[in-house]
C-alpha cells in the first residue's frame, strides 16, 4: 500500500479510538470497555486464543473467493463475449442472484454438513454472482474495434482473453469483490456460530455468552483487522495490475 494509504488508515484508526474512548467515558458501562483495556487484553490472548480463530475465518473467506473466481470468471467471460451464452445463462443468473444467500444456509448444512464445506460454499454463493455479472459487463463494455488487431494476427479466444478480456474486466472484478466482501464476512460470522469451535464468529459469540466483554471486543477488533487486510490486498492488486486505468 502507498504511504498516503497507510496515513489514511492511521487517521481512521485514531478517530475510531477517540470516539470509542469518549463513548466509554460518557456511558461508563461494562459493555463498552475502554479501547486501551481491549488492546491490552488482545495483546495477551492473541497468539494463544484468537490467532487460530482468525486463521480459520480468513481461510474460509479466501477459499470462497478463490472458488468463486475460478468458476465465475470463465462463466462471465463466456457470457460477455458470446451473445448466445448470455441469452442462455442470464435468466438463470437473474433468477438465483436475488435470493438471500443466508436463506440457503439450512440447505447447505443439510447437504454438506456443519464442517468447512458449507461455510466456504456460503461465501462462494455470495460472491460468485457478483463476479459473473461484473466480468460479463466488463467484457460487453469493450469496443468491438479493440479486437481487430488481434483478429488480424489470427489470435484465438485464449489470446483474446489473456490480452483484452481479463485485463479490461479486472477492475470491475475487484470492485465487485469489495462490494460482496462485507456481506460475505457478515454471513460467515453467522455460519461460524453453528457446528464449529473455530472462527471469529464462534469466538465473539462465546465471549458474549460468558459475559467477557474484553474478549468479545478483542474478537471484533481482529475481525475488523481481517477485513482491512483483505481490502488492502485488493488495493494492492488493483495498483499492480490495473495501472493502465489511471493513465
Amino acid at each position: 500500500m502507498q504511504k498516503a494509504t497507510w496515513a489514511g488508515y492511521l487517521w481512521a484508526i485514531l478517530a475510531i479510538l477517540v470516539l470509542w474512548q469518549a463513548a466509554a467515558m460518557l456511558l461508563v458501562l461494562p459493555i463498552i470497555p475502554a479501547p486501551l483495556a481491549v488492546v491490552h487484553n488482545l495483546s495477551q490472548i492473541f497468539f494463544n486464543k484468537i490467532a487460530i480463530h482468525g486463521f480459520y475465518s480468513l481461510w474460509r473467506i479466501v477459499g470462497g473467493v478463490l472458488l468463486s473466481m475460478v468458476i465465475g470468471i470463465p462463466v462471465g467471460l463466456g457470457m460477455g463475449y458470446f451473445s448466445c451464452c448470455d441469452r442462455i445463462l442470464a435468466p438463470f443468473i437473474y433468477l438465483v442472484y436475488p435470493i438471500p444467500k443466508i436463506a440457503l444456509l439450512p440447505v447447505m448444512m443439510l447437504l454438506f454438513g456443519l464442517g468447512e464445506s458449507s461455510k466456504i460454499l456460503m461465501i462462494f454463493l455470495i460472491i460468485i454472482f457478483q463476479v459473473i455479472v461484473a466480468v460479463r459487463d466488463g467484457v460487453k463494455s469493450i469496443p468491438r474495434e479493440t479486437y481487430y488487431p488481434l483478429y488480424s494476427l489470427g489470435a484465438g479466444f485464449g489470446a483474446v482473453c489473456r490480452d483484452i478480456l481479463i485485463p479490461a474486466s479486472l477492475p470491475k472484478i475487484l470492485t465487485s469483490l469489495r462490494i460482496a466482501m462485507a456481506t460475505a464476512v457478515s454471513v460467515l460470522f453467522f455460519t461460524e456460530t453453528f457446528g464449529t469451535e473455530h472462527g471469529m464468529g464462534y469466538f465473539i459469540m462465546d465471549a458474549w455468552l460468558r459475559v467477557n466483554y474484553l474478549e468479545m471486543y478483542s474478537g471484533i477488533v481482529v475481525l475488523s483487522g481481517i477485513g482491512m487486510l483483505i481490502f488492502g490486498m485488493m488495493d494492492y492488486l488493483e495498483n499492480k495490475f490495473c495501472q493502465w486505468q489511471y493513465k
